[in-house]
């Protein structure tokens, strides 16, 4: 086991992302986002890191979810969903706390719908992973990891 590194992060997960292993699996794969935190905490575990993870399929509470961690994450890997081209209220509230943002989905977005192209997050990230279905949440808090160490 490594050293506690004293490093919080906030991993969001937006609207619909609590159906996975069951909604377009072609797309999303079958792993269910229970197994996605489970890795994750291992990950964050084994690399003395503490994980606080939330889902919300309401942005108000992805919203009050970032604004109530101001003082306790130090970066903040965030699946914003369909909320990724639409939201200017999460895209604001991730500007307003000034902490190191990854964005991430488990599609490449760009190989699907117009509309999917466009995200209000990524200006604001140090970085978007995307394509890689749940090996993208992993990739995203080794990345998260490094960046905070820096």
């Amino acid at each position: 086991m490594h050293s506690k590194l004293d490093m919080n992060i906030l991993v969001i997960h937006g609207p619909n992302l609590n159906l996975l292993g069951k909604r377009q699996p072609e797309i999303y794969g079958t792993q269910t986002l229970d197994n996605i935190n489970q890795d994750l905490i291992q990950i964050a575990q084994n690399q003395g890191v503490t994980l606080k993870v939330f889902q919300s399929n309401q942005e108000g509470k992805i919203v009050s979810e970032i604004g109530n961690n101001i003082d306790w994450a130090n970066g903040i890997l965030i699946n914003p969903a369909a909320y990724t081209h639409t939201s200017i209220a999460i895209r604001d509230a991730l500007s307003a706390i000034n902490l190191p943002v990854i964005e991430i989905h488990l599609s490449n977005i760009y190989e699907r719908e117009d509309f999917r192209h466009h995200s209000y997050v990524s200006p604001i990230a140090v970085g978007v992973i995307s394509g890689f279905g749940n090996y993208s949440y992993e990739l995203a808090l080794n990345a998260m990891i490094n960046t905070l160490k820096k």
